[in-house]
């Protein structure tokens, strides 16, 4: 058994311990609240050019986007992998990168070349790691998502894309459900649907509804300046680009409420080692105090 001076040094380390994954934790339930409304703060924007997006291309069907034209062979595809800059968040970083090498291991099994992206220093790892094609990369992503920050890395990707270079642009993100769940998906962002723009980061769980689907009782058309095809360039890059920022935006509302839930878990399993050695402690400083009594009687009795 452990000397008490073994047992009451381990006690003060699983306390200090424990006052750091409080501390973390109470930082994750701030900052979770400000993701969360910097998400749904986004979502409006995405919904608003979507239905925008689809009425133009209803309006003007004589125009094919190479946005919108499915490439008949696909040779070659695009991966967008957003994940954290740091750990500490549960599974989050793990599940979709989980995702992310069945859907690269399924690619190479069919021959098809893939280029990455990262956005956030856990997935720069984990390509890293794998040897990926990594054609672009963006760490340090912070509390809040900058799209300033994001449009060079996309950039890579969607000029690849227009090229000729890849085939099809695919995004691996985590969407946000709820506080207590968080979802891995894999996207696929261009080419875009042309028939309805549905939002890729609606749940069916989830509580909030989705207004994404255009409805197409009565046909709509706009007054354009400069000229309509112009118009619908310039929309559909927005649209790939506030996608792209939602997705960041969705894995850092899930990064801090999972971050905030793991804390929980450490502090609650901290508090318990610590109940369980305070009790292992009394019982070693109860046997010592009896054993020096019993020696002390021992003595008196010879005497």
């Amino acid at each position: 058994m452990p000397g008490i001076k073994e047992i009451r040094t381990k006690i003060k380390s699983v306390q200090n311990t424990r006052k750091i994954t409080k501390a973390m934790e109470m930082v994750a339930a701030s900052k979770m609240r400000k993701a969360q409304e910097r998400m749904r703060a986004g979502r409006p924007y995405a919904t608003k050019v979507r239905e925008i997006a689809a009425h133009l291309m209803q309006a003007n069907p004589e125009y094919s986007h190479p946005f919108l034209i499915e490439r008949e062979q696909v040779k070659a595809v695009g991966v967008v992998l957003v994940t954290t800059d740091k750990g500490l968040c549960g599974g989050l970083n793990t599940n979709v990168s989980r995702v992310a090498l069945a859907k690269l291991k399924e690619f190479q099994q069919k021959g098809v070349q893939v280029q990455a992206t990262a956005l956030g220093n856990k997935g720069l790892g984990l390509l890293t790691r794998i040897k990926a094609n990594l054609v672009s990369q963006e760490i340090g992503l912070g509390d809040a998502p900058n799209l300033e920050r994001l449009l060079g890395a996309i950039k890579v990707q969607v000029d690849a894309y227009l090229d000729g270079r890849i085939d099809e642009l695919y995004v691996a993100t985590t969407r946000f459900i709820n506080t207590m769940k968080q979802e891995p998906v894999f996207l696929r962002l261009l080419p875009l649907p042309d028939a309805k723009m549905e939002d890729p980061f609606h749940s069916p769980n989830s509580t909030e509804a989705s207004h994404a689907e255009v409805k197409s009782e009565y046909s709509w058309d706009y007054i354009y300046e400069p000229d309509a095809r112009t118009v619908i360039d310039e929309l559909l890059h927005r649209y790939v680009e506030g996608v792209l920022y939602q997705a960041v935006a969705e894995n850092m509302a899930s990064e801090q409420s999972a971050r905030m839930v793991a804390m929980k878990a450490a502090s609650d399993n901290a508090k318990k080692v610590i109940g369980e050695l305070q009790l292992v402690y009394n019982k070693t400083r109860q046997a010592a105090i009896t054993k020096e009594i019993s020696e002390i009687v021992g003595g008196a009795a010879a005497v």
